[in-house]
């Protein structure tokens, strides 16, 4: 085989495999950035209980993948995708024909599963397709895959709130999914095989996460970049309802939300390559420097007065921040992200740095559960559900976002929301040159005393 096949050929499988994950990328994006509205109006929670429920939702998607991959070993790689794909259309169409709590939970509990065996059985996919000449370029294409397939899921789904309301959303996400489990029932035939060279049994998990969690400095780390995690989370959490309560119904913050994926895609090589000799905390540092920047900069939408006139085009301020704000979080990413693993890896006993970056990424759990959370007591306090106002509240409300009045007294201080999260990100930047002064100094001591 040549050199261009090792490098560039993969087998059907990691094709295959990468279009089920484009699709289930595009479901799962296009029903949470909506989540929270649709639970709202359509389920009829209030802002707390809509932050709760969204939360626990994202937050437990990162949690269970690490129980599902050993049953998705045993079933075998296609066994597990089609038995996930089966429970994401079942989940995600749930959510369109009920409107009610108890199925809505129960269809997000089954969009849980469903993703939970996705994760560990693509990625397992990509691996095994690949080599040590190739491994790297197949996870390039991989994540390549998951940001068109996040791009493409929020991108169609604004115009379908906008038309046709924000219950038709989960309708998406099940013709998505449904469409992946038709690829994977007709294209997808992984090796005899099966499986990853290893995935953790159940015990293993529990052994894995008891030890990396009990370990004082890595979950110190891992709540500390939380912090940065739990402002990202935002986009999903209180900018959606912020820019619908606060500049219209027409408004796209889907569309907003995609600022961050295409500056990743533009931006990370070049800075990768830019601080590939930086020490990780570094780097990490100037991500975490920048996170609370981001949530100032949305906040400041309010200190215009009227439309901002750019190249020709009167925008809101809204629009205008937002886009700034969430770009400066992408590049954020691009400094934190390539450098993340290997920090944590490097907080790791000997011997046990593989365990550690298996959990490395359980500060997105906490940060989706405690950002969502807080969210939602934010805008219930700053920027609330304009159908929990009394009528002629309401009225004013619906002539400011036509131009023809002021906007209400309540929404004076609808920005504070975002000063919050700049806060949340001043702290966790505090915390993070503690931990690097506290750390520095005891392996100092260390040093010196061998």
């Amino acid at each position: 085989m040549t050199q261009s096949g090792l490098t560039w050929r993969f087998p059907r499988m990691f094709w295959t495999g990468n279009a089920a994950e484009l699709c289930e990328r595009a479901a799962y994006y296009g029903t949470f950035i909506a989540l929270r509205t649709y639970l709202i109006r359509v389920v009829g929670l209030d802002d707390v209980q809509a932050g709760v429920t969204a939360g626990m939702f994202g937050g437990w998607i990162y949690l269970v993948p690490f129980f599902t991959g050993a049953v998705a070993d045993r079933m075998g790689f296609r066994g597990a995708l089609m038995l996930a794909f089966a429970l994401l259309t079942l989940g995600y169409a749930t959510l369109g024909v009920f409107s009610t709590l108890p199925p809505v939970i129960v269809g997000l509990a089954l969009i849980v599963l469903g993703g939970a065996f996705v994760k560990p059985v693509i990625t397992g996919t990509v691996s095994k397709s690949s080599d040590d000449t190739n491994r790297a370029r197949a996870f390039s294409i991989f994540y390549m895959v998951v940001n068109i397939g996040s791009f493409t899921g929020k991108t169609i789904v604004a115009p379908m709130r906008i038309q046709m309301g924000v219950e038709t959303v989960p309708f998406f996400s099940a013709a998505a999914s449904l469409l992946a489990l038709v690829i994977v029932a007709l294209f997808f035939r992984p090796d005899k095989e099966g499986g990853a060279a290893h995935i953790r049994s159940f015990r293993e998990t529990l052994q894995g996460m008891w030890l990396a969690m009990s370990n004082g400095r890595f979950f110190a780390l891992i709540l500390i970049t939380a912090g940065f995690w739990a402002i990202q989370g935002q986009l999903y959490a209180s900018m959606p309802d912020y820019v619908l309560r606060m500049a219209g119904e027409t408004y796209k913050p889907e569309w907003y939300a995609n600022i961050n994926p295409l500056v990743v895609v533009i931006f990370v090589v070049m800075i990768t390559q830019m601080i590939h000799k930086w020490r990780p905390e570094n780097a990490i540092l100037v991500a975490m420097c920048m996170i609370p920047v981001s949530a100032f900069a949305m906040a400041s939408s309010a200190w215009f007065d009227g439309n901002v006139q750019i190249l020709g085009l009167s925008v809101h301020p809204i629009t205008f921040m937002m886009v700034i704000g969430i770009a400066i979080q992408g590049l954020a990413e691009c400094f934190l992200s390539p450098k993340w693993l290997e920090f944590a890896s490097k907080q790791a006993p000997k011997g046990k740095e593989g365990t550690f970056l298996g959990f490395a990424h359980m500060n997105t759990f906490f940060a989706w559960i405690f950002g969502f959370v807080l969210s939602g007591f934010l805008l219930s306090r700053y920027c609330p559900e304009p159908t929990t106002l009394p009528d002629e509240v309401q009225v004013q409300h619906a002539a400011a976002l036509a131009g023809q009045a002021p906007m209400p007294e309540v929404y004076a201080q609808a920005h504070y929301l975002w000063y919050a999260y700049s806060g949340v990100g001043l702290i966790s930047l505090a915390a993070l040159l503690v931990f690097i002064a506290v750390t520095r100094r005891i392996d100092r001591k260390k040093a010196a005393a061998a």
